[in-house]
């Protein structure tokens, strides 16, 4: 799965698990944006298991 990414190269994505909860999705049900695209929105049931990250 390739993902068009704009975030800054050496940038790590490593959010405590209340940061997940709390900001990114309380964010994502409220349909609000993101600063960055960080997480990716991909259909499951589409998706091989071993395609997901890449």
């Amino acid at each position: 799965m390739k993902v068009d990414s704009c975030v800054p190269p050496g940038f790590r994505f490593h959010p405590t698990e209340e940061e997940l909860v709390g900001y990114y999705l309380a964010r994502k049900i409220a349909s609000q944006k993101f600063d960055l695209e960080v997480i990716a929105d991909v259909d499951l049931y589409r998706i091989e298991p071993w395609d997901l990250q890449g």
